[in-house]
């Protein structure tokens, strides 16, 4: 059965150019990987209105409970130069004992070993007892609209439970073993405007700097810091990611600035109350003198970023100690519980079921040369293969 070795499934998926919006080949691949294991294979498309319609994958195995998902993303971000890399970026390459192609690490290697774990699986035990599912989005690089939120829908409204999720992203930092993501930081993006007056830079009484107004803005933003941390969380961070004056004179004032922010907020905050904290910042700001004595307040307007993701942390026991009690059976390491990175699908996946996150090392991710150890394939696979075991195990004891 060769879907159980998870060096030849990597390979096959590698060799499909699944570059965000297109599918690739990659989705028929893992549908070719699945059937012979018994899963019902099904593809959906999604659509939304000026956006590329998106492919999507859902298989199943098993009818009844307990029910278990697997959840990643086949697409990958751009190889950029491909004049770069040492090696064919979809060619999956081996040398020096480490496999190249772009999503080798993110994700396309985590779905190849959970596909081996559970083939391994079904040949030594028959079907598992339950059900498994794979859900499989080719929008996870991208926008984020076309896949997972709405496979999730759709799978729900044709009935489909889950009772636990793992998502197979690159958690671990330096090894196999290192890290489960156990939770994610919320995130709320927006761009701010400040309007001013133009003007001669030598007559500045005549005019209202609109520099002077955003730095003070942007001032208010970054300091204080919103909080010192959680128990389970870092502290939130707000960052400006650009400002933006587009004036080419020297001796004119400006009459816009805009700038943008993101800030990863920690579970002290929801959504809505971290961005009325930056309104009531931004306020207080606006009618601060410092840089424009005697003028009137600062006048700005802020745009919002549509869909912010939201903080969540997965306090399902059996969950996590299945999947930490196989990660250290397989390493000798446990692994810390973190709730540090970036947003990932698991953000959707955790209003419908309890969510963790468990891959490989994602050194090289999005990188030139992106790449995998040989050897983590393997130690991987026999941790998903572990946990399967033990995830059922505890479920039905």
């Amino acid at each position: 059965m060769t879907s159980a070795d998870p060096i030849e499934n990597l390979a096959t998926l590698i060799r499909c150019p699944s570059v965000t919006p297109a599918e690739g080949g990659a989705l028929t691949a893992l549908a070719a990987m699945l059937e012979p294991l018994g899963f019902t294979v099904e593809r959906m498309v999604a659509s939304e209105p000026g956006m590329p319609d998106i492919e999507n994958l859902y298989a199943r195995i098993g009818t009844e409970g307990p029910h278990l998902m697997f959840a990643g993303h086949t697409d990958v971000v751009p190889v950029g130069d491909a004049a770069a890399w040492t090696h064919n970026p979809f060619g999956a390459e081996i040398s020096g004992g480490e496999m190249f192609g772009r999503g080798a690490v993110d994700m396309k290697g985590g779905i190849a070993c959970f596909v081996a774990a559970v083939a391994r699986h079904i040949e030594k035990n028959g079907p598992p007892k339950g059900s498994v599912s794979f859900l499989i989005t080719g929008d996870e690089e991208g926008p984020a609209v076309n896949g997972t939120v709405k496979l999730l829908q759709w799978a729900a409204e044709r009935g489909e439970r889950w009772d636990a999720c793992l998502v197979g992203e690159p958690t671990n930092p330096d090894q196999l073993g290192d890290m489960i993501k156990i939770g994610r930081r919320g995130s709320v993006s927006g761009t701010l405007t400040v309007r001013g007056v133009q003007g001669h830079a030598a007559y500045p009484h005549l005019a209202d700097n609109a520099v002077r107004g955003v730095i003070a803005l942007t001032d208010a933003l970054m300091h204080p810091p919103f909080d010192a941390g959680t128990e389970n969380f870092q502290p939130s961070n707000l960052e400006v990611t650009t400002i933006d004056v587009g004036n080419r004179a020297t001796n004119v004032v400006p009459a816009e600035a805009s700038a943008s922010f993101n800030i990863r907020f920690n579970d002290a905050w929801t959504a809505e109350t971290v961005m009325a904290e930056i309104v009531r910042r931004l306020d207080a700001a606006a009618r601060d003198e410092k840089l424009r004595p005697g003028r009137a307040p600062v006048r700005y307007d802020i745009q919002w970023a549509e869909r912010p993701s939201h903080v969540f942390l997965t306090r399902n026991n059996q969950l996590i100690a299945s999947l930490s009690g196989a990660v250290e059976a397989v390493t000798g390491r446990a692994p810390k519980l973190s709730t540090t990175g970036g947003t990932s699908d698991a953000r959707f996946i955790k209003d419908y079921c309890p969510v963790v996150e468990f891959g490989l090392v994602g050194q090289t991710m999005h990188m030139v040369d992106e790449r995998v150890a040989v050897a983590d394939l393997e130690t991987l696979t026999v941790i998903y293969e572990t946990f399967i075991a033990r995830w059922f195990g505890d479920a039905r004891s």
